[in-house]
């Protein structure tokens, strides 16, 4: 409802950019005829009108200056130019929400007028299949109603949380790179079941639904990971044998070492220290 009557435009239409409108329109979030997508490739537009019935334009600035909520879609090192040709048909009438690493809402302000209303989105990549985690933060011109507007879109592709501005880096580090850690985990374990002579097509659908499930037990109940863990892990069975191997490798080390690792890397992306 809070999108009823406005239109959106989306710049940018690759996978995230696609996934955004997908969840838009599947949503009824909005009507498809009030969306409408930029993108410098025609192929890939026609591919998002086939699919979703939305308009679609090469040029950035005719859907932003129909639009009254633009979504920046775009790579973060496209985003200075995108704001200077989008900066004569973007006032604070309008909201801008941000799914670019790395670029702050300050940065978006000061290429756009005085007054600009911004959001800042870290999506990531499950959000293809309604299981995605975003945490949002807004500038200092957008409002309350403003983030909740933006918050019902994301909600839409999977689990929102906002957060301060000066956490998005970690939120990078954590989420927006942590489902390939979470590949890298399934692929391990069905390595790990092929080793111990699955098939790989068997070990590869165990070590995906057993991490789904384990993920999906930690989200609907009230117990810690930890509680979880215990439970499965009787006195000298199998369980237990395995979490000593993984203590000994230094997984839970290794694996906080990465989220580290990524959320400085995000801040040097973004020029922080």
């Amino acid at each position: 409802m809070m999108l009823q009557g406005k239109k959106i435009g989306v710049i940018g239409g690759g996978k995230m950019g696609g996934v955004i409108v997908a969840g838009i329109v599947n949503r009824k979030l909005a009507p498809a005829a009030a969306v409408t997508v930029a993108d410098t490739l025609p192929e890939r537009l026609q591919e998002l009108k086939g699919a979703h019935q939305v308009g679609v334009t090469e040029s950035s600035i005719k859907a932003a200056q129909a639009a009254d909520v633009i979504i920046l879609a775009v790579k973060p090192q496209d985003v200075g130019s995108l704001l200077q040709e989008l900066n004569p048909v973007l006032d604070e009438k309008k909201l801008v929400l941000s799914i670019a690493a790395g670029i702050t809402t300050g940065f978006i302000e000061g290429h756009l007028r005085a007054g600009a209303r911004v959001v800042r989105i870290m999506p990531n990549t499950p959000a293809l299949v309604g299981e995605g985690a975003a945490a949002l933060t807004r500038g200092k011109n957008a409002s309350e109603d403003d983030l909740a507007l933006a918050l019902a879109i994301f909600d839409a592709l999977g689990s929102t949380v906002v957060v301060k501005e000066e956490l998005l880096d970690a939120v990078t580090g954590l989420s927006g790179s942590g489902p390939a850690y979470g590949f890298l985990i399934i692929e391990a374990l069905a390595d790990g079941g092929v080793l111990m002579g699955l098939s790989r097509e068997v070990a590869l659908k165990l070590a995906a639904q057993t991490m789904l499930g384990a993920a999906k037990l930690c989200l609907a109940g009230d117990k810690h990971p930890a509680e979880l863990k215990d439970m499965v892990a009787s006195p000298g069975g199998t369980t237990i044998a395995g979490l000593q191997a993984l203590e000994e490798g230094r997984l839970r080390a290794t694996l906080m070492a990465a989220v580290e690792a990524a959320t400085l890397r995000s801040r040097e992306l973004g020029g922080k220290k």
